[in-house]
């Protein structure tokens, strides 16, 4: 089992900064009103993409350099700045000084991950599909029509505004790896991921499947089919992070993921007035 140090744990953080970034800057083209913004600081990002947004977290910080109180007092200038809570993601990997000095600020934790990953090696041979089911590149001409399959697997009842369309600008990043099943010529399944050249990181995400088609191992195919191609493309580990005891996990550990670590989100509240 591989051991999991600072350095590659800075790797994995990739997986949620550089996607960040790149949907901040595709917002500043596809939607200026938000006030997209992006910097870099302390190693990471700080991220905004609209106040409510998934989106927008200050990641990756402190894990290749010291994560001081002046870069700290950065990040809630920036959120501030927007209008915006500051939010830093914190993995057990920084140090403890890191975390003493967010309690000292008031944060308090708004999210608790696991971080998931797997070698990859392009000599690696995947069985085949499930019969009667194919395996395809997402087309960029898609990516509304597959971005509501992962919108109504997860809100059945319709995605919150926050949450619309969110798929659409993955289609466009440089890196993007999306592909769609099929059976009986009907779009039943997607999965993406971002490959991340710099750290040779593949982040997984934005899988769904419509209701009717679940239980048939689509997903499962789909997975597979974004690390045959990851790998082929000068990969070395995917990473995907879930929260714990979800089906998300589950299908991941099948096929060989294995937690590295588990990480909070911080968050400190605009004060009032």
């Amino acid at each position: 089992m591989q051991f999991v140090d600072k350095a590659l744990a800075r790797r994995f953080e990739a997986c949620e900064e550089m996607p960040q970034v790149l949907y901040a800057r595709a917002f500043q083209k596809m939607r200026p009103e938000i006030g997209a913004a992006e910097e870099e600081i302390c190693g990471g990002h700080m991220i905004f993409a609209g106040v409510g947004s998934p989106i927008g977290r200050a990641t990756a910080l402190g894990l290749d350099r010291a994560f001081t109180p002046d870069d700290l007092d950065h990040v809630e200038q920036f959120y501030r700045s927007h209008h915006a809570p500051a939010q830093v993601d914190l993995c057990p990997l920084h140090d403890p000084a890191v975390f003493e000095m967010c309690k000292q600020r008031g944060y308090s934790i708004a999210e608790l991950n696991n971080v998931l990953y797997r070698p990859l090696d392009s000599k690696e041979n995947f069985p085949d599909p499930p019969a009667g089911c194919t395996i395809r590149r997402g087309r960029p001409e898609e990516a509304q029509e597959l971005g509501a399959i992962v919108e109504r697997a997860f809100f059945p009842e319709g995605a919150p505004e926050a949450f619309r369309d969110l798929l659409s600008p993955l289609y466009q990043m440089d890196g993007a790896l999306t592909f769609a099943a099929e059976i009986d010529g009907k779009t039943t399944a997607c999965g993406a991921g971002l490959m991340i050249s710099a750290h040779r990181i593949f982040a997984v995400c934005g899988a769904g499947t419509a209701a009717e088609f679940r239980g048939r191992g689509l997903q499962t195919a789909l997975l597979q089919a974004r690390l045959a191609a990851a790998a082929q493309a000068g990969c070395e580990y995917a990473v995907v992070v879930t929260q714990g005891g979800t089906t998300s996990q589950r299908n991941a550990e099948r096929l060989g993921f294995r937690v590295a670590y588990s990480k909070v989100t911080v968050i400190k509240e605009l004060e009032k007035g």
